[in-house]
């Protein structure tokens, strides 16, 4: 199985040294000092489940790696739109991309079924400019339990958990997802592929939506926004507002606030990516995390006050970080 990581960040690198561990044949693209250190030493991941290092070929084109099984897409989502030179080289007749994207993707109502199939959501796909470039027939679902960070050039934090689950638009359990998904189990990794991930997409949206702009706009750890009481009560609000849209477009993640409030919790003083991102004054991924769900809560008529300021005050802190870039 051949596989091309685009955009081998803390997670691209950590899960293409895990499918190169597995005996994958896998290809990083990356470019700067981080490409320079993996060409040289290698992926170093530091991770409490124990140290390894993994020797997978790394370039900065896209022409040195060829086509491939499947494209493994690590980059934000604000990205996407402008990726076509990196994965069009990538691509040949049965290429899936597997987006581990945060956040409603721009597939989310490919083959969804229902009055809203086909329907494309602007906040993420503006005018169809990423579905211009990653056609959705090929995209594979992928929500990213793990927590990692880069630490240096070459070396990947591995903070807490190894689940990646993946499963297809059209909510069928096909051949390419279980590749994939074996693949990724064989290199340490839990990958199971869910009947409809879009419930994953939910569950993980609950705590991206309010953790990560409240954390731009505080530069508060995780664990700070869970003990600050007033906080704790916006992302509550947040959470039953979002919970709410699901259940207009019939999903039903099967998780209460309190639990995923708790999860987070647990997880301490870790900086969420916008945070990490606003520090880099690299452009925050907000779209597809709190705009897209404003815009569904419009599409299916449900109130969402709370969404909507926290939305309006992060578009604010977006501008000016994308000004500052």
């Amino acid at each position: 199985m051949k596989v091309a990581v685009v955009g081998a960040g803390a997670i691209g690198a950590y899960v293409g040294a895990a499918l190169h561990r597995a005996g994958a044949d896998v290809h990083l693209l990356a470019r700067g000092p981080h490409l320079a250190a993996m060409r040289q030493h290698g992926v170093k991941v530091h991770s409490p489940r124990g140290d390894w290092t993994a020797h997978v070929h790394a370039t900065d084109r896209a022409e040195d790696i060829g086509p491939v099984d499947h494209v493994f897409l690590g980059l934000k989502a604000n990205s996407y739109a402008a990726c076509g030179p990196l994965v069009e080289p990538l691509l040949q007749e049965h290429t899936s991309v597997i987006a581990a994207q945060n956040g409603i993707p721009w597939w989310y109502f490919h083959r969804h079924g229902g009055p809203y199939d086909g329907q494309r959501v602007e906040s993420v796909d503006p005018g169809g400019s990423v579905s211009a470039v990653l056609a959705q027939e090929r995209a594979i679902g992928c929500v990213v339990y793990a927590a990692t960070e880069l630490e240096g050039p070459g070396v990947v934090r591995h903070i807490e958990g190894t689940r990646f689950s993946i499963g297809e638009p059209d909510r069928s359990v096909s051949k390419r997802c279980l590749e994939f998904s074996e693949a990724m189990q064989a290199g340490g990794l839990k990958c199971p592929v869910e009947p409809d991930l879009r419930n994953d997409i939910w569950i993980k949206l609950l705590g991206n939506i309010s953790f990560n702009p409240i954390s731009a706009l505080t530069r508060a750890t995780m664990r700070e926004m869970c003990l600050h009481d007033s906080t704790r009560g916006v992302i509550e609000l947040m959470m039953a507002e979002t919970l709410a849209v699901a259940s207009a477009l019939d999903c039903r993640p099967e998780i209460s606030i309190e639990r995923r409030i708790a999860g987070a919790e647990r997880v301490g003083d870790h900086r969420t990516s916008t945070l990490q991102d606003l520090e880099k004054g690299k452009p925050l991924e907000l779209d597809v995390l709190l705009s897209a769900v404003v815009e569904l809560a419009a599409i299916s008529g449900v109130e969402v006050p709370t969404l909507r300021t926290v939305a309006a005050i992060s578009d604010l802190l977006a501008q000016g970080t994308a000004v500052a870039a």
